[in-house]
């Protein structure tokens, strides 16, 4: 799946979330471990710190022999493990604590982890950034920062900012204790076991058909209600794996069979129906269906051709697309209005890429709109994105190869890509260029190898 720069939405991925989990129910630096360490922290400075160096002493005197033997067999010494100042361990307390609680309040299951303390964690962490925030600005030494902590005022602070600090201190604790106390984290070995806890709690599963399977064995309650997206586009076969699952009580299917249908390669399989979905054989049964009948995509001179040859003209425009600012422009002249037909006088058909069909001529005027899209784009730097259509591979090929130059910019606001009319599935750009590479001596084209629902996708 591409997410682009959407990175929020890594957070819906379970691989994601266990990664994200994984650190917090190490014993070194998990959950249990930095709460425990922030709460000795600020009840008693000195000793836990006191106890950090005691174990970089032990760390570093355990090796000596090895470091020794090192030195005697002409290897370089190497240097002892240098502690953190007071400050530095503080804040590496600090960060450790933060990323747990948001990683837990993100990712954990909602069954596992209450609302009240979700928020109790909410407001640690504000708390804690708090405190992060007036010790910067107080800029003392590692012994007047150990002060600062056991609330000693005599370094040359204000009374105000070191009420502020103590009473901050406080309520933090408190939180810090009450979390001790109200929230459990589950004794959970590897990621493998992290994985299982969250599928088995999860209230909520985004998967494909397929990969449905797994939740007979990986979820502890039943699952009660199924919805399947494009679901016109699974093969009835396909749309039969989630609908075994125990306990559903309600199924919804939302699709359109009207729209791009299952991809079946053997011709023998096609006759026999083998791609029609569960969705299109109820229809055809006569179960009632609710038709979404407001379009808000296309702009109305587009929409009215497939409104009136699939629809029958039940589709309305919606109040958006019907604004004057939706008619957008991206290049001057009448050619270039909401949709247009060019006329490619002089191409001609070859055979390509597994002898697939392209027509050269129509690559070069697609190369060329699309350079005069850039040059726009340089001029006026709004953002725009292109996708190029093409029912045959070999042209995709051969626009891929002509459009290649401009895919170094994609990041800089302009974008443009080729692909087939399967390929474009549930795409959506600014600009959309139709290559069709053939057609007879009326200007009609043959030899389509697409049907009546590949033409309206």
């Amino acid at each position: 799946m591409k997410i682009g720069k959407h990175d929020d939405l890594l957070d819906v991925f379970l691989d994601h979330r266990v990664d994200m989990l994984y650190n917090c129910f190490l014993p070194s630096t998990g959950w249990k471990n930095s709460l425990e360490s922030m709460i000795s922290l600020l009840d008693d400075p000195e000793s836990q710190y006191n106890r950090y160096l005691e174990s970089i002493k032990k760390y570093d005197d355990g090796n000596d022999d090895k470091l020794k033997k090192e030195e005697s067999d002409g290897n370089l010494l190497k240097d002892d493990v240098v502690p953190m100042t007071f400050e530095e361990y503080f804040k590496n307390i600090c960060e450790s604590l933060e990323l747990c609680m948001v990683n837990l309040y993100t990712h954990l299951p909602t069954s596992q982890i209450q609302l009240e303390v979700a928020k109790n964690m909410i407001r640690a962490r504000v708390l804690l950034k708090t405190l992060e925030t007036m010790l910067d600005d107080a800029h003392v030494a590692n012994e007047g920062l150990k002060q600062v902590l056991n609330d000693i005022k005599d370094i040359g602070s204000s009374v105000g900012c070191f009420t502020m600090w103590s009473t901050t201190r406080k309520e933090f604790l408190q939180l810090l204790r009450s979390l001790r106390l109200t929230f459990i984290l589950p004794n959970l070995v590897g990621k493998w076991g992290i994985k299982d806890f969250c599928l088995e709690n999860a209230c909520l599963v985004f998967c494909t058909a397929s990969s449905s399977c797994k939740l007979n064995r990986e979820v502890n309650e039943p699952l009660e209600y199924l919805l399947i997206d494009e679901a016109a586009q699974l093969k009835e076969c396909e749309s039969a794996i989630p609908l075994q699952l125990p306990g559903l009580r309600h199924a919804i299917l939302v699709g359109d069979e009207r729209q791009l249908p299952a991809m079946v390669k053997s011709k023998i399989s096609e006759k026999a129906n083998f791609g029609r979905s569960l969705f299109e054989r109820l229809v055809m049964l006569g179960h009632h269906r609710l038709l979404l009948d407001i379009q808000y995509r296309m702009h109305p001179s587009i929409s009215l051709f497939p409104n009136r040859e699939f629809y029958d003209g039940q589709i309305s425009d919606a109040q958006n697309v019907k604004q004057r600012s939706y008619e957008k422009r991206f290049l001057q002249g009448k050619m270039y209005s909401s949709y247009s037909f060019i006329s490619i006088a002089h191409g001609k058909e070859e055979r390509g890429h597994n002898y697939s069909s392209k027509n050269m001529v129509e690559a070069a005027v697609v190369s060329e709109i699309v350079s005069k899209l850039f040059k726009r784009f340089l001029d006026t730097r709004n953002p725009v994105s292109i996708g190029v259509i093409s029912p045959y591979k070999a042209q995709v090929y051969a626009i891929e190869e002509q459009i290649r130059k401009y895919k170094t910019h994609s990041d800089s606001g302009f974008s443009v890509s080729a692909r087939s009319v399967d390929g474009f599935q549930g795409g959506e750009e600014d600009v959309i260029i139709i290559s069709t590479v053939r057609c007879n001596g009326n200007g009609s084209v043959v030899s389509f190898p697409i049907d009546k629902e590949q033409m309206w996708h």
